[in-house]
């Protein structure tokens, strides 16, 4: 009978596998965990898939084995009938222990059992290896995913970084100018003005730090256009910052450069320079209505009240008389000195506010602000206007102010 040595070699195929489970199933403890690789992770991955398809193979083979011991006691069962047709023979007093013939059909159930049990737990073990394998593959799909966005990032960063290497860094926007430790760590040159930020290939608005020839670094705020950069100098909007300030604060500047400020004349000053320059005054009504306006001008030092020098259509609307070897000219006043061309009143304490006053009735955009139009006609004379817009005595809504170099500088 050869039944006996095959149930053997089953038992022994039964040990080894049950062995290996036993090795898989009870790992070694892990170490710290820590950040793998890739090519980590696609290893382990890989093997443990290997593993998942041996696994597989063995459970088959187990069940081929199974059926040829099944055929095998079979076939047994029906050569080792003795002629009466008694399958097992009788037990005598010498004889205690069952035969070979008895003993196989036990020992293949027992042997079907535990095949049975290791192919369920081999079963589960390949399913939790395939569960693995496909989150696996969908962490992968991910890290691609992510790797292909810093692929495209990448040369728009470093792009980004030469093309600013040259220029100011971008400060966050904020009410008050950045302090002297940030100007120390700099390297480079700062920016003349918002112009020259532009022609460095800066393009969105916002609050920079620029150092005019001959001046401190200041912060500004820049408009940025498809024409050039513009240095905003004054914004009214909403009422938030008193305009009717004295010379001293006319000079050196007030308010938040995030909403209503006056950026001051002496810094106007020096970002014009010597340089002709554009001003651009933005005007808006109550009822929506917008004006945009543009002429060259010319800012002088305080040793001229910051007169501005105007061409004679431009001057003519804003009140300017008086003919200087440079030209039609505005002096700037406040309501403590009065330089404007009224010989009988300062212009700056009837209207309010400091301005270029040539008379006090041709323009205004520093005067009272109203957040509705007034019923009175002498209140209405105090605020914000341009005569030939809407008249003085419709108080407007909202202004801007903004320079940069003319067309002829820029290309020098």
């Amino acid at each position: 009978m050869r039944s006996a040595p095959t149930a053997r070699a089953a038992l022994v195929l039964c040990a080894a596998t049950a062995g290996l489970l036993s090795a898989q199933g009870s790992p070694e403890p892990p170490e710290a965990p820590r950040f793998a690789s890739w090519d980590e992770v696609n290893v382990l991955a890989h093997g443990l898939l290997q593993l998942g398809r041996g696994l597989r193979e063995h459970v088959e083979r187990t069940r081929g084995q199974l059926g040829a011991l099944e055929r095998r006691l079979s076939a047994c069962g029906a050569a080792c009938k003795d002629p009466e047709g008694s399958a097992v023979p009788p037990l005598t007093a010498g004889n205690l222990v069952p035969s070979q013939s008895d003993a196989a059909p036990e020992t293949l159930h027992s042997l079907q059992t535990q095949l049975k049990a290791q192919n369920s737990k081999i079963q589960q073990l390949f399913q939790k290896v395939a569960q693995q394998q496909r989150h696996l593959e969908k962490q992968h799909l991910r890290i691609q995913n992510l790797q292909g966005q810093l692929d495209h990032l990448a040369p728009m960063h470093l792009g980004h970084g030469v093309a600013k290497a040259a220029r100011r860094k971008r400060l966050p926007k904020m009410t008050q100018p950045a302090g002297p430790a940030h100007n120390i760590s700099r390297l480079h040159r700062l920016p003349r003005d918002c112009q020259e930020l532009f022609e460095e290939g800066e393009r969105q608005s916002g609050l920079f730090q620029i150092q005019p020839q001959g001046s401190p670094p200041f912060l500004v705020n820049c408009k940025m256009t498809s024409d050039g950069g513009w240095t905003v100098i004054q914004r009214r909007q909403d009422g938030s910052v008193d305009f009717n300030q004295p010379w001293e604060a006319y000079k050196d500047g007030f308010g938040d450069p995030k909403g209503e400020f006056w950026l001051g004349l002496e810094k106007v000053h020096r970002i014009m320079g010597d340089r002709g320059s554009r001003l651009a005054v933005q005007l808006q009504d109550w009822e929506g209505n917008a004006e945009s306006l543009q002429f060259p001008v010319h800012l002088g030092g305080e040793d001229t009240a910051y007169s501005l020098q105007l061409t004679a259509p431009v001057a003519s609307k804003l009140g300017a008389t008086i003919d200087t070897p440079s030209g039609l000219s505005l002096p700037f006043s406040t309501w403590d000195q009065d330089h404007d061309l009224r010989g009988d009143k300062n212009c700056a304490k009837i209207p309010s506010g400091g301005w270029w006053f040539g008379t006090c009735s041709h323009s205004n955009l520093n005067g009272q602000y109203f957040h509705s139009i007034p019923r009175q006609r002498e209140q209405r004379k105090k605020g914000i206007f341009w005569k030939t817009w809407r008249g003085r005595y419709y108080p407007l809504q909202a202004t801007t102010m903004l320079i940069q170099p003319t067309v002829a500088e820029v290309a020098s």
